[in-house]
Order: C-alpha cells, then structure tokens, then sequence
C-alpha cells in the first residue's frame, strides 16, 4: 500500500522550530513561530482564560457531546463581537454560525461549502499570503489563484493592481481576505480602500472569504473589524472564518467559527444544513473547552473587561516592539527606511531581504524567521531588539 511514499519536505515553519531549538546559542532570537510572546518569551495563559477555565470546571458535570453547530451561546457572542449587534445581517436574521477546530478548521469548512456550491470557483489569494491559506483551501479540490498585494521590497501596498487583477476574476469567484493585521505583511488596508474594494466584488458579483485571525491585534477590536463589517453589509453573500487562538491564546485548544451571511434567512438556514453536514463528514463534532471558557469571558461583564485589557496589553506590547525596531534600525542605518514598521499592525512584517539575507542572519547571527523575511514582531523583547537592528543592519550592508 505505501511502499512508494517518499518522505515530504518538512514544513518552513515546523523545520525553522526545530533548527532554533537545536541551536545553543545564547544570542538566538526566534522570530519565525507565529506565536505571541510576553515580555519574558512566555506565550502566557491569559488571566481571564485562567478565571472562566475554573468557572467552566467548577460546574462541569458531563463531558457529553453539546452541539452538531457547537455552544450556542459562544456562537451567538462571536456574532456579536466579530459583526456587532446592529450589522443590516444581523438584525435581517442572515447570520449562521458554526464553531470550528480553530481558525483552520473555520477555513477548510469554508472551502468544502465553496466546493458544494460552485465547484468551478477560483480563490484568489493575496500575493503574498498565509502560508497555509493555499493547502487549507487548496487541497479540497478548489482552484487558487494569486492577486497582487504588497510590495516588500518598496514596503507598499499595490492597492491598484489589487483592484485591476480582481476586476479580471470570473463572476461565482471567491476572493480570501484578510480582515486586519495581514499576514505576513502586516500591511492592512483602511477604510477607504476598504469601500473601493466592495464595490468591485458587488459590481463582479465576486464573494468575499474573509480570514480573521488577529482581531484586537490591529487598532482595536472595533476598528480591526470596520472594514469587513462595512463589506458585510454591502453585499449579499459572504463567508468569516474566525480564530481565538491569539486574541484569547488558546491555541492548543483550537477555539474558530465559520460566519456565513446569505442572501435570505431561508437561504442563510440551507447553508448552515451544508455546513453541519460537511463538519460531519471531517471531524463529526467540535471540541468544546475553549468555547465553554470564551463563552464565560465574553458573557460576563467583569470577566470581558479583564480580557480586554489582557488584549489591550498584548496590542501594545507589539505596538512598542514596532517603534523600538523602526528607531533602531533607522538608527543603525542611518536612514528612515525602517518607518514603515512604525504603520503596520499585528505580529507580523516582511523586513524585506532575500532568502540569502536571511541565511545569514540565522547561520551568523541566530536570528531566526522565515526565508520571505517574516518576522513575529512578538519575538522581540527589550533586551535584544538593539542586537537585532544591528544584525539585519549588518547583513543587509554585505
């Protein structure tokens, strides 16, 4: 049966994991695993996590399956955290909601709902995207295609060729999304470019896939979602998937929903029946622990100010990170060319050297990211971003 499997490539990420841990260098820097980290390299239990965890415990009584759907009452705060409770959607009852393993399992049941419905669909991914965006999507039949998005040697969106490649997709298309803090960039679009991007999906009849990994990460919760609450609402179709894993930091846990919006409330219920159906048939029910403990953080007033405030102290770290980088690189430089880590969001930026580059920050220096120059701005800490402006400094002069 499997005498002719040869052994895959490892995975850039999991192989880049395993180099930094073999490495026994008292310099290393990890800037390469997507993971937030405290300012003592700690990927931390969040005390309000910790709060609602005892809470669900303390009146477990059954370890029972909940829902086909999961919790509801997890689903039914997502809706309103992601949406807000005054979405045209919303109050037009053409919301479903179905809790999923993590944001990954939120974007494959996606997909899968794609395929049913239009097996003929494109995916147009941003250039550059996710990693994992193209096998998640990808591998359940779907075709992919690119858009232009940024630009990392000019450090730019290419907003205009953004628009120009969409205008060329075929009507029934889908169009993945980041809703704020794009990865790997961290370059996000506003408001205004938000409106003119809806516009071409209404006029192209194109539905919008929108991946929303980071929220709270960005701007804020509120603000890391205005632009895909404005494109929600404007058309009539569309589909969110949604992780926790680093706003609440339960990754291991696998805390995601798929949000469909349909046309009607009939067709929003038909959806939602293909949905469960296609759950069923990959992993039949989802897990439950998590979406008990954000169920408990997000319906309690107490328990939701603390996470927002965890949440605010996370943004800001990350934020603080962004402007001692940009200064000390500009510093080391002498120039200002850094200053566009000072405008992005979230965890991520591409510093914009070449896979050669890159080689030697690890291979001289321990630095560790990804061979498209992404680096997790929450590697850095206080104590050694001086030493990392000085070593990208180094190695891009020659």
């Amino acid at each position: 049966m499997f005498q002719q499997l040869v052994p895959l490539r490892e995975d850039a990420i999991l192989g880049l994991m395993a180099m930094f841990r073999a490495d026994r260098s008292a310099d290393k820097v990890d800037l390469g695993v997507g993971v937030f980290r405290d300012l003592s390299g700690n990927t931390p239990v969040l005390e309000s996590v910790r709060r609602a965890e005892q809470l669900v415990l303390s009146a477990q009584t059954t370890k029972t399956y909940v829902a086909p759907a999961g919790r509801a009452e997890f689903n039914e705060a997502v809706g309103e955290l992601v949406l807000g409770a005054a979405h045209p959607a919303a109050t037009g009852n053409r919301v479903r909601i179905v809790q999923a393993p993590g944001g990954c399992g939120a974007l494959r049941l996606g997909a899968e709902l794609i395929k049913t419905a239009r097996p003929q669909a494109v995916i147009h991914l941003s250039d550059p995207t996710w990693g994992n965006h193209a096998p998640l999507l990808g591998n359940c039949g779907l075709g992919l295609a690119t858009y232009p998005y940024y630009d990392p040697a000019a450090h730019q969106l290419q907003f205009t060729q953004m628009l120009a490649s969409l205008e060329l997709a075929a009507p029934g298309d889908v169009v993945l999304l980041h809703a704020c803090c794009h990865n790997p960039t961290g370059a996000d679009l506003d408001l205004a470019q938000w409106r003119s991007l809806t516009d071409v999906l209404q006029r192209r009849r194109l539905l919008p896939f929108l991946d929303l990994a980071y929220q709270g990460f960005g701007a804020g919760l509120e603000a890391d979602v205005a632009g895909l609450r404005h494109m929600t609402s404007m058309l009539p179709e569309s589909l969110i998937a949604v992780s926790f894993s680093k706003n609440l930091g339960v990754y291991r846990e696998r805390l995601g929903a798929l949000i469909v919006v349909g046309e009607s409330s009939p067709q929003a219920d038909a959806i939602r029946s293909h949905v469960l159906q296609i759950a069923r048939g990959i992993y039949s029910m989802p897990p439950d622990h998590a979406a008990a403990i954000a169920a408990q953080i997000f319906n309690s007033a107490e328990l939701r100010a603390a996470w927002i405030r965890e949440l605010e102290a996370m943004r800001s770290r990350i934020t603080g990170m962004r402007e001692h980088l940009a200064t000390a690189l500009n510093e080391r430089t002498g120039t200002s060319d850094f200053d566009f880590l000072r405008h992005q969001q979230g965890m991520f930026s591409q510093i914009g050297c070449s896979a050669e580059a890159v080689a030697r920050l690890r291979e001289r220096h321990h630095i560790y990211m990804l061979t498209d120059s992404r680096m997790n701005i929450a590697g850095l800490m206080p104590d050694n971003v001086a030493y990392v402006a000085a070593s990208i400094a180094a190695v891009l002069a020659g």
